[in-house]
């Protein structure tokens, strides 16, 4: 875990940058909210809304992003006005929850849009809940929304966008073959069942804190397609949730509410929500749960007591996902995997033709967004192939062989930033060897995604030339991706 954080590629700083500005933004909106002269809990809502407006929304385009936050108050207020108008009919309460859990999923058809929305309305459910809202307090609660909101954009997309200075990222579409809609659509009805057994069971374990198993249900089904994905992540937020309780007893309950010690470690579990988020959901999950324990030692509520419970609670909502997944309507883990894998590697192959023809001169060609998308598919790839890689998995050669693509593929991914690194010096020239290069890639691709034998690496020294190098290097990776991805044992990985 520790690797995957502080060693992990960040190209172009976009994950420290991210994390700052979510440090400044969050901030700034509590700051903003105390001077509104909001109480205690105001000034929290009002914080978890500018960290969800600025975590959540995940357009292309900035133009897009600010769109959405625009509309993160119209779904967020409504439901807040719902939850604190039921708030003492718990059953009418609980099946709201639920119909917001089922739209909240299915919301995600409309893409990243309809994913950021379907979030903004749960949380702001859940924050209800969190924070026992009731009618009364809604004026203040609706101010600090979007006192907060409205502070939030403005940082991102006045004081410090630095999206405008890059290319929008390529966001990878679902797989083929199970289509967006299709997904959402099985998802909510996972979702839903999952997040009933939790609320069901989680009211057993307790009365007031039962929301905390829905919220763990909710999350595990973010960004996970197959059931693998699903449990691998209830892993993981069960494990980031037990390591963030013993840091709590460490860290949080000696501190107490005390404000100043309070601020400064909440702006330290935020930095780290946002700068981990792309690689550990583990240590996201161990950020948020200290940043939860310092919320409730604010609000006076901290005890070890309540850091168990936590721990229990928790608990039900991965159990509940993973008997959603497991039974209603599964996808298996290879399915997925298989497809990931294959666009990862043509999408290899389009780098290397991008970079080749800047390289050659042609007026247009940019290789960079093609970087950002294999950057981003790779990431899918790793998410869907944690399952087999887990120490846990008993199948032992199907977690080597995972392991070995995993890694070669980062192979892959480091000889071509190399290349685009090299591409992008404009006293670079054209050699005609690069040419017989990229069209062996071309073959090796072509053969590992299509089935035909894969053209073998010319052994040898490593050219002088860092473009051909680094073509080297890259035809010398997809050659021996060759053997795991085809091994007989066990289910296929790709192309097989």
């Amino acid at each position: 875990m520790l690797k995957q954080v502080f060693v992990s590629p960040d190209p172009g700083r976009s994950r420290l940058r991210f994390a700052a500005r979510a440090v400044l933004g969050i901030g700034l909106a509590v700051a903003v909210c105390g001077l509104a002269g909001t109480s205690l809990v105001g000034a929290i809502i009002g914080g978890l809304a500018a960290l969800l407006a600025l975590f959540t929304v995940t357009d292309a385009t900035v133009r897009g992003q600010a769109l959405t936050t625009a509309l993160l108050p119209v779904a967020g207020l409504p439901v807040l006005t719902a939850a604190a108008a039921l708030h003492d009919l718990p059953v009418a309460r609980d099946l709201t929850f639920l119909a917001v859990v089922g739209a909240g999923v299915y919301a995600r058809r409309w893409g990243p849009r309809g994913h950021s929305l379907g979030v903004f309305a749960f949380m702001t459910f859940f924050i209800a809940q969190f924070l026992h809202a009731t009618t009364d307090r809604l004026p203040e609660m609706y101010a600090a929304v979007l006192l907060s909101v409205a502070t939030a954009a403005a940082v991102r997309f006045g004081l410090w966008c630095y999206e405008r200075r890059r290319p929008a990222p390529a966001v990878p579409a679902p797989p083929a073959g199970t289509g967006l809609a299709r997904i959402t659509t099985r998802q909510a009805v996972q979702a839903t069942a999952g997040a009933g057994f939790a609320l069901v069971v989680g009211q057993l374990v307790s009365g007031d804190r039962w929301y905390w198993a829905v919220g763990a249900t909710w999350w595990v089904f973010v960004n996970t397609t197959s059931r693998g994905e699903t449990l691998v992540r209830g892993f993981r937020r069960v494990l980031g949730t037990v390591v963030g309780i013993g840091l709590g007893f460490l860290i949080a309950v000696p501190v107490a509410g005390s404000p100043v010690p309070t601020a400064v470690l909440a702006a330290a579990c935020v930095f780290g929500i946002f700068y981990t988020a792309a690689v550990s959901y583990t240590w996201m999950m161990l950020c948020v749960t200290l940043l939860a324990e310092l919320l409730y030692g604010l609000l006076g509520v901290l005890s070890p007591g309540l850091l168990a419970l936590r721990i229990a609670e928790t608990g039900v909502g991965a159990l509940g996902a993973a008997l959603a997944v497991l039974f209603v309507l599964p996808v298996t883990t290879h399915a997925v995997t298989d497809v990931w894998i294959q666009r990862a590697l043509r999408c290899v192959h389009a780098c290397t033709a991008e970079a080749a023809a800047r390289l050659a001169g042609t007026e247009g060609a940019d290789p960079t967004p093609r970087v950002a998308e294999l950057e981003q598919l790779l990431g899918r790839v790793r998410l869907s192939v944690a399952p087999l890689v887990h120490p846990l998995s008993p199948m032992h050669g199907r977690r080597r062989r995972a392991r070995r693509v995993l890694d070669l593929l980062d192979d892959c991914a480091r000889e071509i930033r190399g290349l685009v690194a090299v591409a992008a010096d404009p006293e670079a020239s054209h050699d005609a060897r690069l040419a017989a290069a990229c069209w062996r890639v071309e073959a090796a691709v072509e053969a590992l995604t299509g089935g035909g034998s894969v053209p073998a690496h010319a052994g040898g020294p490593r050219a002088a030339e860092p473009a051909l190098a680094h073509l080297h290097g890259l035809e010398h990776a997809l050659a021996e991706l060759a053997a795991p991805l085809r091994s007989p044992s066990g289910s296929r990985l790709a192309g097989a």
